[in-house]
Formats: structure tokens, sequence, C-alpha cells
């Protein structure tokens, strides 16, 4: 079982930066591609950005490409999320996620990831 905790969300400008945090546990954390995933009030969970188990491939979505970043340091069995250039559609409780399977480009599609964190909730004022 992997266990996932998200902190880094809060509230924020139009135009504000954030780094949210996504700490693991064990192996299968270590080991696995791990993305970030959105959902605003009253609409479907969004993928956002991915990594590869070793950070060698990363994936954004289009509406966050250039804007987000998203990094890992197994080390400290955590991957990041740098969101920049926050927009007012930005808002929404971001999630952090394992991949089921093994692929040497990150999936996108939310029912490939096993396991799910409780979300950091990121609103953006104008």
């Amino acid at each position: 079982q992997v266990q996932l905790v998200e902190s880094g969300g809060g509230l924020v400008q139009a135009g504000g930066s954030l780094r949210l945090s996504c700490v693991g546990s064990g192996w299968t954390f270590r080991s696995n591609t791990v993305g970030w995933f959105r959902q605003a009030p009253g609409k479907e969970r969004e993928f956002a950005a991915a990594i590869t188990w070793n950070g060698g491939t990363t994936k954004y979505s289009d509406s966050v490409k250039g804007r987000f970043t998203i990094s890992r340091d197994n080390a400290k069995n955590t991957v990041y999320l740098q969101v920049n250039s926050l927009k007012l559609e930005d808002t929404a409780v971001y999630y952090c996620a394992v991949a089921k399977y093994l692929a040497p480009v990150p999936t996108t599609v939310p029912r490939d990831y096993a396991y799910w964190g409780q979300g950091t909730q990121v609103t953006v004022s104008s």
C-alpha cells in the first residue's frame, strides 16, 4: 500500500506561484510514474503533469505546459509541482497519484493510476 500526502496549496493572486509537494511511501512510489491531476468544482478530474520513476520523461497537459514544472527527488520520496503564472481557471483540488504500470511515457489517464492522495486546494483570485 502506498500512502501519498500532498501539501503546498493555498490562496494566491492571478499571476502568482506555488510549489506543491507529494510525499509518498515505499519502493512503489520511488519506482513508478507519479502524476498530478486536478479537479475543479463540477468538473471531471483532469491530468496536469506526470514524471517517470527516474525523472527522465515528463508530460504536461496543453493547459499547463510552459507554466507548470514537475520534478522528483527519490531520496526524499517527494514529487513536486511548481505552478507559475497561475490563472483563475487553475483553481482546483490538486491530487498526486502513482501509476499502476511501468511505461516509458507517463500515462495521462486517471484509471491507470492506482494510489491517490487526499488532495491540496489551490485557489486563484483576481
